[in-house]
């Protein structure tokens, strides 16, 4: 069977963020009835960022993303957030893998600050 388009995102996103540092660690956290596979959640010298499943999109929410530069302008949720900042990535969206990779090494950066 082909993997739904969020799988795909996922797994795509698992890729760029693996890619980017070497030594991240993948956690599933918060398993629940509704989510039995739990949130995959990205750490290297702390919290990096979470892959969220909805029925419309693929939500990556970087933890201390509001004190990262996106100059990319890659973050267009939770943009009002104190700490967090997020990409929602919707069926057909094309995700600037540059500009993501830009932030999974700079919220790393910011890590081991």
């Amino acid at each position: 069977m082909a993997k739904d388009w969020r799988e795909q995102t996922v797994d795509d996103l698992r890729a760029l963020i693996n890619a980017a540092v070497p030594g991240v660690e993948e956690e599933a956290k918060w398993r629940k009835p509704s989510n039995p596979d739990g949130v995959p959640t990205f750490s290297l010298d702390g919290l990096i960022c979470t892959l969220e499943t909805y029925q419309d999109k693929v939500k990556a929410t970087f933890a201390q993303g509001a004190s990262l530069e996106d100059p990319a302008g890659v973050f267009n949720a939770s943009l009002g957030a104190g700490k967090r900042r997020a990409i929602d990535v919707f069926e057909g969206d094309d995700v600037d893998s540059e500009a993501f990779t830009d932030l999974v090494r700079a919220a790393v950066e910011l890590n081991r600050s």
